[in-house]
């Protein structure tokens, strides 16, 4: 019992008045969408105080989130008696998710760098994109924050649409639907940190197996089964049937092709019935598939959590109530055509000088945008080389 409250207590604050309050909070320079939390259904759930909104937002724009707006509203307070970490949920595209969040998270590195950072981030994708100059804002957000985070786990809104679309039959997706898968990947990797488990792994441990170099630090995200509510009566998914799916890029949360990279290491973690003999099964199985290439420095390349608790999906949502689910994190060289991509599209536009002087009207120097594409492409050549073999 004392256990279990304790795992409770990692992700909620215990009032005097007994109320359980989340350790969690909601940032943006502008009011909109945090006043929709004010307001909305959940908002006695929140101290008002973790509701933090400025009056203007980011327009789009690195340099205004990072030096004009972001550095007003910076100064936070936290009550923890054994902080393990911080789950850092942005964009890379927008102005305060690219701007504000990297001064947040040099502020974070240097009050707290021994502790662990993990960020989720919604990547740009390659056809539905919400700014024009959201690939800037992504180089210098990439450039401006490699050193500070330990782990980004990468998504992207356009395989979300897809698997939407295609799996759960919404025609048109919305960001609650959208939210809500994403909410299943969180809740998969947190698991561990609420509720007891044979195979229990901890903050710390996803880096420790993830990143096999501190660059190296971006993990795609994988989840199984993807069934629709009206689906699920009609079909049952072994351990081996949600394994070999997580291999299946339409299972993604970020638009890359695994089979034209290599693996440096798979972190599977299962929820629900599942027992080790069936997750060794279904590993071995994978192993010998042609399609599944890992790295020759790392033959092992698997590591496993399993958590008995069975997920739980939000009532009268898209997503079907499952025995077992399971979700892949995997560091792939193949993340690199994400980079590439975006490269591309940046080169495009700064060749041409195009929307500079919005950012430079902020406060930021030329020289960064050359510097923060220099570092990309030593990313990008990071992957490649950690690719090749011996």
């Amino acid at each position: 019992m004392e256990h279990r409250k304790a795992s409770f207590d990692n992700f909620f604050c215990e009032t005097r008045a007994g109320k359980h309050v989340p350790r969690a909070l909601f940032m943006d320079l502008e009011p909109t969408v945090i006043d929709g939390i004010r307001t909305g259904k959940y908002c006695s759930l929140f101290h008002p105080e973790q509701l933090v909104s400025g009056k203007e937002d980011a327009a789009n724009n690195y340099a205004r989130g990072r030096y004009s707006m972001g550095s007003e509203i910076i100064d936070l307070a936290e009550q923890c008696s054994g902080l393990q970490g911080f789950l850092i949920f942005r964009s890379f595209g927008g102005g305060t998710g690219s701007g504000f969040t990297s001064l947040l998270m040099e502020r974070l590195s240097i009050e707290y760098s021994r502790k662990t950072k993990l960020e989720f981030s919604v990547y740009p994708a390659p056809r539905i994109s919400t700014a024009v100059v959201e690939p800037y804002n992504s180089i210098l957000t990439t450039h401006s924050t490699i050193e500070y985070s330990d782990c980004t786990f990468m998504v992207d809104n356009e395989a979300i649409y897809d698997i939407c679309h295609h799996k759960l039959g919404v025609e048109r997706p919305s960001y609650a639907s959208i939210n809500r898968l994403i909410g299943q990947v969180v809740s998969s990797i947190t698991a561990s940190l609420r509720f007891e488990g044979p195979l229990n792994v901890d903050l710390i441990e996803f880096q420790t197996n993830l990143v096999p170099y501190p660059r190296i630090h971006f993990p795609m995200s994988t989840f199984a089964p993807i069934i629709s509510a009206d689906k699920a009566y009609h079909e049952q998914f072994s351990v081996s049937d949600i394994t070999a799916a997580c291999f299946d890029f339409s299972n993604q949360l970020v638009k890359c092709d695994p089979r034209l990279g290599k693996y440096m290491a798979c972190c599977l973690l299962y929820r629900g019935d599942v027992v080790p003999k069936d997750v060794n099964t279904a590993i071995a199985a994978m192993k010998s598939r042609k399609s599944v290439q890992f790295v020759d420095w790392c033959p092992t390349g698997f590591k496993v959590g399993i958590n008995n608790q069975p997920p739980t999906v939000v009532p009268r949502g898209d997503l079907a109530k499952v025995q077992r689910t399971v979700c892949m994190l995997s560091n792939t060289t193949a993340i690199a055509e994400a980079w590439a991509r975006l490269d591309h599209k940046f080169d495009l536009m700064y060749t041409k000088r195009a929307f500079l002087h919005w950012y430079i009207k902020e406060g930021m120097e030329e020289g960064e945008f050359s510097e923060a594409r220099e570092d990309l492409a030593v990313l990008e050549k990071d992957y490649e080389e950690v690719g090749l073999s011996f």
